[in-house]
Formats: structure tokens, C-alpha cells, sequence
């Protein structure tokens, strides 16, 4: 769609532009995809692991999905340049503003878990969207509303000049999302060939003024719990993007280009490997519990230091606060648990202070990050 465009600040080349071309995609509510019968045996594999993963572990990480959403919404913001760990991540989430990063994936993590529990219609996404730019500064303004400005990809800060991408007019903008969201609540797709094109679609669209690739990745997690897929885990599928990001990219662009196997192959593939290494990790995490008990000395059950063990898998960070008012604990009996274990180099503090301490699960910690590595590790011989 040609547009036309003037720019009243920038160098000459800027001012002097006067128009552009605007993507303006199919509309795909009524979309039979065609897809080969190779592609629908690799999405079959990857569901088949996601089951294997619910049937076999879904109870032991039901009560970690907090913390898997959480690896999920950094792994997604490191595509976008949002950079903080998980111990980054827990300051934030107990207060501390300092790190801005780590402050923009909490209210990812917030917008992951809304739509993931509310499915996927034109009001949660707004609000999803709203809780991710809340504290995005300029842009909180904006914040759970489709655009009214045109944006573009890559090229000059100052006009569409030499853009990668140019989404559609704001005005289309409401127009393609119907569309978009009547096509993500069909059942009559094969749900990862859904899934791509749905993400596909909405990256195409960009209906945001910033934030679009963290929403459009939430929305696979959520259609894949708003079909039944998954019932207790969150799929770690980002940590398998971040590793191959160029490569993510270009599937979103040949995606506009009218051919949606590359990224239907990527999403298929993310799955499959992010669901066994999700494995590996639930195995681990059940025998967590039994090597504190040894490390520890193995405290009595109704001990303090033993009541945090069986807990801490689940909940693998704590505070003195958390432990005197939520598990009933005297201060005493609190800062005896807590020194016991950190001796026995089960938990850690995390924020450097004297007070409003925060101590995490040594263990479990490590091990979402050690998987979010093997995830990238296998990732990088897949060929798209």
C-alpha cells in the first residue's frame, strides 16, 4: 500500500522522502494451510514430546512454573536486547529498580502469564500488552493500545528510508488483528502450523509501537495451553529462538515472503528440543531435594531446615519475611534455617545487602541455566 510521508527533521535524504510502501498482509481468518506431509511428521514428533514431558513430569514442575515462565520471559527479552539472569531478575522482582533489564522481563513475565491463563482474544492482549510497557518509559504511554503511528523495521531512525520492514498503516491495524485473533481460536489446524503462521502473522502486522516480539511469543505459549497441550508446563521454546536469533528472523521475513514452512520447521524444532532438555531438568529437579537432605545433614521433617527443603524445589527462592509469615517459622528458628543451609551451600543471597535479604536455590538456579544453554547448544546444528 503506497503511503505518503513527510519528515520535518533528520538529515537531507529523510526530508527529501516522500513515500513508501506499506506490507499489508492476507487476511487469514479462513486459511486452509498447505503443508507437506514431512513438516506435519516433524510437528507431530515435537507434540508428542510436550506430552511425554506432561505425562511423565508435569506434576514435579507444576509447582516451578513460575520459575519456567520466568527463564521463558528472559530468554524472550534477550531477543530484544534485554539482557539480565535470573538472579538479576529476583532483585527486580523483590524491589530492587536499579537494573532496568531485569525490571522490563518481570512485567514480561507478567504478560506471558496472562495470556497463558486467559487465552488469546483482542482484551488480553491489550492487557498483556499493558502489563509488559508499564514501567517502559516514553513508551508507557502507549501501552495497551494497537498503534496510531506507522513504525518500520531497521533503516532510518527518522522516516521508512531504507527499511527492513514496513508494517501496515495504523489504520489496518485493528482490521488485521480481528482477523489474526479469529484465526488464533480455530481447532481445525494442526495446532504448530497455527501456531507459526498466528506468530508469523502478528510479527508481520507489528500492532504495537514497541513490544511485539515478546506478546507474539507469548502467544504460542498460550495457544498452546488454550488448545490443551500443555496443562502444567511452560515450554522454554524462546531459549531455543535467542540461540538461532538472525535465523528467527529471516523465517518472520520469508513468512511475508508468502513461504511459512521455514518458521512452521523452527517452531516445530524449538519444541521438540526445548521439551526433552525440559526433561532432563524435571529429572533433576526430583532428585534435588534428596541431595540437600544429605548436604544438610539430613534435618528433621519438622525442622525449620527441613520444611524448606521440601518446599524449596517448588519454591526455590526465600526470604526471612517469607518464612515467618507464610511458613509460620519464629525469627529465631528463620535465621537458624537459613544459616544452616547457606553453610551447607543449598541456598545463596543474591542482593549484597544487610537487609530485605533474598536467598535462592543454588541448585535450581544453576539448572535453568544450564538449560537455557543446552537448549542453544543442540539448536545450533539444526538446519532451517
Amino acid at each position: 500500500m503506497l503511503q505518503r510521508w513527510r519528515a520535518e527533521s533528520g538529515p537531507r535524504e529523510d526530508r527529501e522522502f516522500t513515500s513508501f510502501h506499506a506490507y499489508i498482509p492476507p487476511q487469514i481468518e479462513a486459511l486452509e494451510p498447505l503443508v507437506s506431509g514431512a513438516l506435519i511428521s516433524e510437528c507431530e514428533t515435537a507434540l508428542d514430546e510436550i506430552s511425554r514431558l506432561d505425562a511423565e513430569y508435569g506434576k514435579h514442575l507444576a509447582p516451578l512454573s513460575g520459575m519456567m515462565l520466568r527463564t521463558e520471559a528472559i530468554a524472550s527479552s534477550k531477543i530484544e536486547d534485554e539482557h539480565a539472569t535470573v538472579e538479576d531478575y529476583l532483585r527486580a522482582f523483590y524491589g530492587n529498580r536499579s537494573n532496568r533489564s531485569a525490571l522490563a522481563i518481570v512485567h514480561a513475565t507478567e504478560a506471558i502469564d496472562h495470556l497463558l491463563e486467559n487465552g488469546i482474544n483482542k482484551a488480553n492482549i491489550l492487557e498483556s500488552h499493558r502489563m509488559l510497557m508499564a514501567d517502559a518509559g516514553l513508551e508507557a504511554m502507549y501501552a495497551g493500545n494497537y498503534r496510531k503511528v506507522q513504525n518500520w523495521i531497521a533503516g532510518s531512525d527518522h522516516s521508512p528510508r531504507g527499511a527492513l520492514h514496513i508494517p501496515p498503516p495504523p489504520g489496518e491495524v485493528s482490521r488485521l488483528m480481528h482477523d489474526l485473533i479469529t484465526f488464533s481460536n480455530r481447532n481445525d489446524i494442526p495446532v504448530l502450523v497455527q501456531a507459526s503462521i498466528m506468530h508469523g502473522q502478528f510479527e508481520n502486522i507489528h500492532p504495537f509501537t514497541d513490544g511485539n516480539g515478546r506478546i507474539g511469543r507469548a502467544m504460542i505459549t498460550a495457544l498452546l495451553r488454550q488448545r490443551g497441550y500443555t496443562r502444567y508446563t511452560t515450554i522454554p521454546i524462546a531459549a531455543a529462538f535467542a540461540s538461532r536469533r538472525h535465523d528467527y528472523f529471516r523465517t518472520l521475513w520469508a513468512y511475508r515472503d508468502g513461504d511459512a514452512h521455514p518458521i512452521v520447521r523452527l517452531i516445530a524444532e524449538s519444541i521438540r528440543v526445548a521439551s526433552q532438555e525440559s526433561r532432563v531438568t524435571a529429572q533433576r529437579l526430583v532428585e534435588m531435594p534428596g541431595t540437600w537432605d544429605f548436604k544438610a545433614g539430613n534435618p528433621r521433617g519438622h525442622s525449620a531446615a527441613g520444611e524448606i527443603i521440601e518446599r524449596l524445589s517448588a519454591a526455590p527462592f526465600l526470604s526471612s519475611e517469607y518464612l515467618e509469615e507464610t511458613m509460620n517459622f519464629s525469627a529465631s528458628a528463620s535465621h537458624r534455617a537459613i544459616a544452616q543451609l547457606t553453610d551447607a551451600e543449598i541456598i545463596r543471597e543474591i542482593t549484597g545487602k544487610k537487609r530485605n535479604r533474598v536467598w535462592v536455590a543454588a541448585d535450581v538456579i544453576d539448572e535453568l541455566k544450564s538449560l537455557e544453554l543446552r537448549i542453544g547448544e543442540r539448536m545450533a546444528n539444526f538446519a532451517i
